[in-house]
């Protein structure tokens, strides 16, 4: 669990309609014409058909006229052509961020494996401080370091695709009932950890609360920073290593970051260790991993 000392405040920085065209349907208009017969009906006398054959003709010529107008073939309404569909832009590519050997999909397949997700969660989180805080020179398997040894990669990717945690990752209550363990009364209400008594660490990166508050970063773009998301769990982690100007390309300065996170040496070793291992292909020796008390 990450123990943070308080830190200065900095500020959460927020990141930001297809017209869709339809087609006017075309109505086509069409004029159908009947021609009338004069019926023959066997019991008529030849001097009642001829009556009535007078009186259908002259019924005929009455209505001629008319009928003709009436029957004159409308022209064929011109098609209306339609919008063309815009054709949107394609997505920017994305910046370059710190390039690594292949490494495997899942813990399960390799002891440097990082689920997908997760290392889409700690490169963007690369992404965005290079924009915001580039002298700090963050770099992804930093990140990724600190949540192998907090979390091993939220319960090896334990989320859904938008980086939301299936489950609540939540710490220790902090009462003292844990030796070494530091008691902390409640900072939130029980907002985050849902302890109004003391806190607990939340989240895939363990953060406090107050420092969760202190730092939070909106990772996913969606308006809120949420410790159970990948992507605000990462972005935050890496403005806490940054604060204070540090520049963590240079290693002295990456082990100060890391253990202002956790005031630990043997934590240090392990995030840093692992960090190194993502960055190379190579897994860290045991004689790398001291255990954490």
């Amino acid at each position: 669990m990450g123990r943070h000392n308080k830190k200065t405040d900095s500020h959460i920085r927020r990141n930001s309609v297809i017209a869709l065209t339809g087609l006017i349907p075309i109505g086509l208009v069409t004029a159908a014409n009947t021609a009338g017969a004069t019926p023959k009906v066997p019991f008529f006398s030849s001097e009642a058909a001829a009556d009535v054959a007078d009186v259908a003709d002259v019924a005929q010529e009455a209505t001629a006229a008319p009928n003709a107008e009436a029957v004159t073939p409308v022209a064929d309404t011109a098609a209306v052509e339609a919008t063309p569909a815009v054709e949107q832009p394609p997505a920017p590519a994305l910046a370059p961020v710190q390039a690594t050997p292949p490494l495997p999909a899942s813990i399960a397949q390799g002891a440097l494996g990082i689920p997908a997700i997760n290392v889409s969660a700690y490169q963007n989180a690369e992404r965005i401080l290079a924009v915001e805080q580039p002298g700090c020179g963050m770099y992804w398997t930093l990140i990724a370091g600190i949540g192998r040894v907090e979390s091993t990669h939220a319960y090896d990717g334990k989320a859904d695709d938008k980086g939301n945690m299936l489950d609540a990752v939540l710490g220790p209550v902090l009462d003292g009932h844990l030796a070494g363990n530091a008691v902390i009364r409640d900072t939130d209400g029980g907002r985050l950890d849902g302890d109004s008594n003391y806190d607990r660490a939340v989240g895939p990166t363990q953060f406090l609360p107050e420092t969760w508050n202190r730092y939070a970063g909106d990772g996913n773009g969606d308006g809120a920073a949420d410790p159970q998301n990948l992507f605000d769990s990462a972005l935050t982690t890496g403005k806490y290593l940054c604060d204070g100007g540090l520049d963590v390309r240079d290693p002295i300065q990456a082990a100060k970051a890391v253990h202002r996170y956790n005031n630990s040496a043997a934590y240090v070793a392990n995030v840093l260790a692992w960090s190194a291992g993502y960055a190379s292909g190579i897994v860290p020796a045991a004689s790398d991993l001291p255990r954490i008390h």
